[in-house]
Order: C-alpha cells, then sequence, then structure tokens
C-alpha cells in the first residue's frame, strides 16, 4: 500500500435488504488530496461514504484508514469492538448534510464536548482549541448562540469546526450543502475551497459541480452503485470517457 494513502477502498460491496447498492468499488484517497463522487441519486454515494467510518458495515471488501484496517481487528480477524471504532472515528470527521449539533448546547459548546468527553482534553485546552477553530470557520462571532438561532450555513460551519477540532486525518462531507438556502452555499463551500488549501484529505459527496470542478484534485463517479469513472477534473468535465458521464454532465449543462 502506498505511504501516501489516507483512506483505501478495496473490492468494496454494500447491500440493504438483499439489493447490492455498492459493487466491488476501489478507490484510493491520497494524503492531502480532496476527491469528490458524483453520481445520481440513489447511486450509492452516501452510502460508500459511511462505510468509509463504518456507520455502515459492508458485506464484502476491506477499507484501510493509512496503514489500519477499518472494522476488522487484523490481528484476531473478529469484527472491531465499539471502543476499537471509537479510536478509529476520531480520526476521521464526519460532516452530515443535517448539521447534527446538540440543540441544548452553544456554538461554542457543541465544538467542546467531544474534546472533553472522547479525547480526554482539558476543558481550558478544548476551550482554546474550540475558539481557534470557530474563528477558522468564521463562526466565533457567534459562539454564545444555539444552533436554533443561527441559519443553515452557520450551522454548517460549527459543524465543520467541530470535526476539525478532533484533529481528523480525513474529513468526509455528506452533501454539506443540500439542506442549505441558495444563498448559504457560497459562505460553507468557501470554508471547504481554504480547507483544501490548507492540505486536509477530504472526500465530498457533492451536487456541486463547480466546487468539484475548480477544488478537486480527483472527481469520481458512481452509476448504481458501480464506480465507472474517475479521473482528474479537467479530464472528467472535458474530456469523459463513458457514455454515461457524457449523459450526466449533458444534463447539468456542464
Amino acid at each position: 500500500m502506498s505511504d501516501d494513502a489516507a483512506i483505501r477502498v478495496v473490492k468494496l460491496s454494500k447491500q440493504f435488504d438483499g439489493v447490492e447498492v455498492l459493487r466491488d468499488i476501489n478507490l484510493t484517497v491520497e494524503k492531502g488530496e480532496v476527491v469528490s463522487i458524483l453520481g445520481s441519486s440513489g447511486s450509492g454515494k452516501s452510502t460508500l461514504l459511511r462505510c468509509m467510518n463504518w456507520l455502515e458495515q459492508p458485506e464484502r471488501g476491506k477499507i484501510f484508514l493509512g496503514h489500519e484496517r477499518i472494522g476488522v481487528d487484523e490481528h484476531t480477524q473478529h469484527p472491531m469492538t465499539n471502543k476499537q471504532l471509537s479510536r478509529i472515528r476520531e480520526r476521521v470527521g464526519m460532516v452530515f448534510q443535517s448539521f447534527n449539533l446538540w440543540p441544548h448546547l452553544n456554538v461554542l459548546q457543541n465544538v467542546i464536548v467531544s474534546l472533553v468527553y472522547v479525547k480526554k482534553m482539558a476543558k481550558s485546552d478544548a476551550h482554546q482549541l474550540a475558539l481557534r477553530q470557530l474563528e477558522k470557520v468564521g463562526m466565533l462571532d457567534k459562539k454564545d448562540n444555539y444552533p436554533i438561532t443561527l441559519s443553515g450555513g452557520q450551522k454548517q460551519r460549527v459543524a465543520i469546526a467541530r470535526s476539525l477540532a478532533m484533529s481528523p486525518e480525513v474529513l468526509l462531507f455528506d452533501e454539506p450543502t443540500s439542506a442549505l438556502d441558495p444563498e448559504r452555499v457560497g459562505e460553507v463551500l468557501a470554508v471547504m475551497k481554504q480547507l483544501s488549501l490548507e492540505g486536509y484529505t477530504m472526500v465530498v459527496v457533492t451536487h456541486e459541480m463547480e466546487f468539484a470542478r475548480m477544488v478537486s484534485d480527483k472527481v469520481v463517479f458512481l452509476e448504481q452503485g458501480k464506480l465507472i469513472e474517475q479521473s482528474d477534473p479537467e479530464s472528467f468535465f472535458n474530456h469523459p470517457k463513458s457514455e454515461r458521464v457524457q449523459q450526466f454532465l449533458k444534463t447539468l449543462g456542464s
């Protein structure tokens, strides 16, 4: 395995109720790389992302975070314990489309809570780290606000700050702008673009074609659970190889 691989997916397959929603997926995400996953609804994009931190358990195949296999203890060949999975998940930040903020905690507390209770960080250190991450995403002035008072874009930026505070090796974004009003999409994409410039490893399920075109190092296209094309953005958008991707882009007017 390449020493530069942040995540490696090998012959991954996943079923729901006997229906195969992912079929023999092979994908490598290098350290510092931004990979955008595209495809129509129901193609398996979000399922693939959720398998990457074992929120969904595949029927076949392997996933590696660095050199460590996710979900299976390589020494015993038994499923990982909850404690082992928690340790792995600390290394993989997940940003959901629905934000998943605690409504009874203010913005600052939402970022601090995992640092204290999961990473066992001293409260004073967690407080300072949380402030720095909120400043990074432009939400420091809202640190005392509760989620109910925030716009969707602001909630998503807090969710990103919460993931960043855990110092993940990889950031997974599951359609992070799909629940936002159109005027709020840009503020979240701007934060994600800045993270890419800072060298964060990111895997992004998205419908934002301009983001995929301008920010990604690699674009992946899924169709009915199969990975049918992956390439650099210039090749993907200007010289797609498969007829299905050509049709997809034509429909979008790309």
